[in-house]
């Protein structure tokens, strides 16, 4: 029969373990933005209410290498909760990252002159999910 705290470790696997796949899974959309035509990236841009989107290769190269990354994070996410317990360590690590990530993507977004509703809900969102990710896999 479980204990107390074998009950408690596995609720907060589950929790871990479904933060990983929701996210994980969210980022794997990613893949298809990176293969988009650059007619729906231009299309896109502006519908988010953005200067003109420049039609050169470098932004189009840094709109889909960007989303390339964040499609292999969301993998790397997923492989990460198909193996809990081998891959435990890494999980402290990926939160600590998350919320380092967060807290640049501030920087970098206000030196780029986004507006700061987009910059403050994208830092802000990646901030809190890594300080979620690192309570709950601190929590066992």
């Amino acid at each position: 029969m479980p204990n107390e705290i074998e009950i408690e470790n596995r609720t907060n696997d589950r929790y871990v373990l479904l933060f990983l796949r929701v996210i994980g899974g969210i980022s794997l959309l990613a893949f298809a933005a990176a293969m988009m035509p650059q007619t729906w990236i231009v299309e896109t841009a502006e519908a988010l209410g953005f200067d003109p989107f420049p039609f050169s290769p470098l932004t189009f190269y840094l709109a889909r290498n960007l989303s390339l990354l964040y499609g292999f994070v969301g993998a790397l996410l997923l492989v990460v909760s198909l193996d809990l317990d081998r891959y435990r360590p890494l999980v402290r690590y990926l939160a600590i990252g998350t919320i380092l990530f967060g807290l640049l993507q501030l920087v970098v977004d206000s030196m780029s002159g986004m507006p700061p509703s987009w910059t403050l809900g994208e830092s802000l969102s990646t901030f809190v999910g890594g300080v979620l990710l690192y309570w709950l896999q601190q929590k066992r």
